[in-house]
C-alpha cells in the first residue's frame, strides 16, 4: 500500500487500465517468503504457550533463515520494492523482537517476575530502534560503498538467533531453566545492548562473489559435513555457531576501523594525474 499511498506526496489517482494492470510474479514472491515468516514467528507464540518448546524454536530460526532468503530473491529477481522493504522490517520486529521475547519469557524470564518482563520490553524496543535505523541509513547516497559489507550493530535476525543461546543451552543437557534465569537475564540485555549500539558487524554480502577454482570441491565438501552435523546435532551446531560468532565480532571491529583509516588517508589525498596537476600547481604557486 505504501506504493500506492506513499508517505508525504500528493495522493495519485490511478486510472482504470492502471488498476487493473497484471503484477509481474517476481514482485510478489518475495512478499510471500515474508509473510510466510511471519507467520512462523506468531505460530512460534502459540506453540511455546502449549509447551511445545523446540518446536517454538525451530519456527523462529525457520522465519531468520526465510528473512535472509527474501531480499536475496528479490534482488536475483529484480523485484525489490518500498512495499516490500517495509513489510520485511515489520516481519522483522514481529518475529526477533515480540515473538523471540515472548519465547524467552516463557522459557525463564518469567522466573524474574517483573524485572524479567522489562527485560523482553528492552529486547523488543531495541529490535524496533535498530530496524528504524537501519531503515533510515539504507537511504542514505553519501554512504561509501566499503561500508555497506558491515551492519551497524548487530542485526534482528541474528540477534534473534544468538539470543536463543539458552535455549540451546537447555535443549542439549545444561538445565538452564531450572537455575539460570538471572544469567540469562543479563546475557539477553547484553545482546539487546549489541543490537542497538554502533558496533560494525560484518555483512557478508559480498562474501563468495568470487570463489577460486581450486576451492571450490574443498567447499562443497565442507557444506555437506556442516550440514550432516547440523541436522545429527542442531542445537550443539547452534550453540558453537553463536559463540563464534560473538567471538569474531571483535575482528569485524577491528576490519572496520582499518578500512576507515584507509578511506579517511584516501580521501586526503589527492589521487590520479588530476591529482598530481593539483600537487604540481600548489607547488609551483609555492615557489612564486
Amino acid at each position: 500500500m505504501s506504493d500506492l499511498f506513499p508517505p508525504f506526496e500528493p495522493e495519485r489517482v490511478e486510472t482504470k487500465r492502471a488498476r487493473f494492470k497484471p503484477i509481474p510474479f517476481r514482485l510478489i514472491a518475495p512478499n510471500v517468503i515474508t509473510l510466510l515468516a511471519l507467520c512462523l514467528g506468531l505460530t512460534a507464540m502459540r506453540l511455546v504457550v502449549e509447551g511445545k518448546l523446540e518446536t517454538a524454536t525451530i519456527c523462529i530460526l525457520i522465519a531468520a533463515a526465510l528473512d535472509g532468503v527474501d531480499g536475496r530473491l528479490a534482488r536475483l529477481l529484480k523485484g525489490t520494492s518500498r512495499f516490500g522493504a517495509e513489510l520485511d522490517s515489520l516481519s522483522d520486529f514481529v518475529n526477533f523482537g515480540v515473538a523471540t521475547g515472548y519465547v524467552l519469557w516463557v522459557f525463564v524470564l518469567h522466573d524474574l517476575k517483573s524485572f524479567g518482563w522489562i527485560i523482553v520490553l528492552t529486547l523488543a524496543c531495541a529490535m524496533a530502534l535498530r530496524l528504524a535505523r537501519f531503515n533510515v541509513m539504507i537511504d542514505d547516497p553519501n554512504r561509501p560503498e566499503w561500508q555497506k559489507n558491515f551492519f551497524v550493530g548487530m542485526p534482528a535476525p541474528a540477534g534473534a538467533i544468538t539470543a536463543m543461546l539458552p535455549l540451546y543451552l537447555q535443549f542439549i543437557g545444561v538445565p538452564v531453566q531450572d537455575y539460570g534465569a538471572p544469567f540469562v537475564g543479563l546475557y539477553i540485555l547484553f545482546i539487546a545492548f549489541l543490537t542497538i549500539s554502533r558496533i560494525p558487524c560484518y555483512a557478508g554480502k559480498t562474501l563468495g562473489t568470487r570463489i577460486p577454482r581450486d576451492q571450490v570441491l574443498p567447499i562443497f565438501v565442507a557444506v555437506v559435513v556442516v550440514a550432516g552435523l547440523l541436522f545429527a546435532y542442531p542445537f550443539e551446531m547452534l550453540a558453537l555457531v553463536v559463540a563464534a560468532y560473538l567471538a569474531l565480532i571483535p575482528v569485524s571491529v577491528a576490519r572496520y576501523r582499518k578500512l576507515e583509516r584507509d578511506h579517511a588517508a584516501g580521501q586526503g589525498r589527492p589521487e590520479g594525474a588530476a591529482g598530481e596537476a593539483v600537487v604540481a600547481a600548489a607547488e609551483t604557486k609555492v615557489d612564486e
